[in-house]
C-alpha cells in the first residue's frame, strides 16, 4: 500500500515484481553514475581556461565514447528482457480468473467452478468501515490462494480498461473483444490495492482492483461459502 511522501514503488508482493525493483534499483545506479560523469566533464570545462590538447583530436576516446555506452546499453537491455520473458511465462496456473471491465466496475469469474463469479463496485465514501481506504475499497474482493500461480484472462465490455496492482507487479489492457492474459504468484498473505490505469470514462477513477491473497485453505472455505450463497 502506497503512503503519502514516499518516493520509491510499493513493497513487492510477487516474484516479478521483486524482479522489477531489483532492476529499478540497477538501471537507476547505472543513470546516477552517468549524470555524475556527466556534471563532473561539465564542471571540468566550465571552470578551467586550460585545453588538454589531446583531448582535441584523440582516435582513443571516439573509441571509447562510442563502445562504452553500447555496453551500458547491453547491460540494461538483458535484465530487462529476461524480466520480460519472466512476466509472459504463464505454466500450469492453478486458478484462473476472468476480469471484465465496465463502466464503471470489474466483474470476477472464477472459471475453474460452475457457478463462482461476482460484481466489484467501488465502496463509497459515506460507506466506509474505519481502516479502510476512500476510492480503493470495493464490496467484493478478488480472493487468491497465495503461493498458488494464478491466471487472470482481461477484457472489457465497453471501452477500454486497464486491470493494475502494482504490488503484484501486473498490469494488462482490457479491450473490447480481446482477451489478454496475465499471471501472479502472491508470495505473501495480505491485501492489494489497485486501480484502473485507462482513462475511461467519467467515473475512470472510481473503479478500484482489491485482491486478497489468503493462504489455500482459508480460499477453500471462501469459495465453498460463495458457491453456497449463489
Amino acid at each position: 500500500m502506497a503512503h503519502p511522501t514516499q518516493l520509491g514503488f510499493q513493497d513487492a508482493a510477487s516474484p516479478v515484481m521483486e524482479e522489477l525493483l531489483h532492476f529499478h534499483d540497477h538501471a537507476l545506479m547505472i543513470v546516477l553514475l552517468i549524470s555524475t560523469l556527466v556534471l563532473y566533464i561539465i564542471t571540468a570545462m566550465v571552470s578551467t581556461k586550460l585545453t588538454n590538447k589531446y583531448i582535441l583530436d584523440s582516435q582513443e576516446i571516439e573509441m571509447v565514447w562510442t563502445i562504452l555506452p553500447a555496453v551500458i546499453l547491453v547491460l540494461i537491455a538483458l535484465p530487462s528482457l529476461r524480466i520480460l520473458y519472466l512476466m509472459d511465462e504463464i505454466k500450469d496456473p492453478h486458478l484462473t480468473i476472468k476480469a471484465m471491465g465496465h463502466q464503471w466496475y470489474w466483474s470476477y469469474e472464477y472459471t475453474d467452478y460452475e457457478n463462482l463469479g461476482f460484481d466489484s463496485y467501488m465502496v463509497p465514501t459515506q460507506d466506509l468501515a474505519p481502516g479502510q481506504f476512500r476510492l480503493l475499497e470495493t464490496d467484493h474482493r478478488m480472493v487468491v490462494p497465495m503461493e498458488s500461480p494464478v491466471r487472470v484472462l482481461v477484457s472489457a465490455e465497453d471501452v477500454l480498461h486497464s486491470w493494475a496492482v502494482p504490488s503484484l507487479g501486473v498490469k494488462m489492457d482490457a479491450v473490447p473483444g480481446r482477451l489478454n492474459q496475465a499471471a501472479f504468484i502472491a508470495s505473501r498473505p495480505g491485501v492489494f490495492y489497485g486501480q484502473c490505469s485507462e482513462i475511461c470514462g467519467a467515473n475512470h477513477s472510481f473503479m478500484p482492483i482489491v485482491v486478497e491473497a489468503v493462504p489455500l485453505e482459508h480460499f477453500e472455505n471462501w469459495s465453498s461459502l460463495m458457491l453456497e450463497d449463489a
